[in-house]
């Protein structure tokens, strides 16, 4: 996801680049990695796939590696088990505050059909975070 920082994580990083200003509060973990089945943009959320038919589709813990050259990406697997029918076009990262924040956004290289019961995974390293 290449410069995809919503407008409230951009505030967060400006904020805290400011040394006139009071810093930010930092995201509350552990940061969750939830799926979209319409992607959102800077401003507005996408829409989060939804369980049916006996689903347990739950967002998932997500953990990044230290920030190198501008970029970082996920330290574990990311795996979704017991995936309703549906077609994921994108993710979203949301920390984990009692009124969550939306982080991240980005649209999937490709679509995915997810069949239910189907597990969804996101490989170690391939969740891709960039900016600049």
């Amino acid at each position: 996801m290449a410069d995809n920082l919503t407008d409230a994580a951009e505030l967060l990083v400006l904020d805290w680049l400011n040394p006139g200003l009071a810093a930010p509060t930092r995201p509350t973990g552990p940061l969750k990695l939830r799926l979209m089945t319409a992607n959102g943009g800077e401003s507005a959320a996408g829409t989060e796939v939804t369980n049916a038919g006996g689903s347990t589709y739950a967002a998932q813990n997500v953990t990044l590696a230290a920030a190198a050259s501008g970029a970082t990406s996920n330290t574990a697997l990311i795996a979704f088990a017991n995936m309703p029918a549906c077609t994921v076009v994108g993710v979203e990262i949301w920390d984990s505050a009692g009124s969550p924040v939306r982080l991240w956004h980005g649209a999937l290289a490709a679509s995915k059909i997810v069949n239910l019961g189907d597990t969804f995974e996101i490989p170690t390293g391939d969740l891709d975070l960039t900016m600049g």
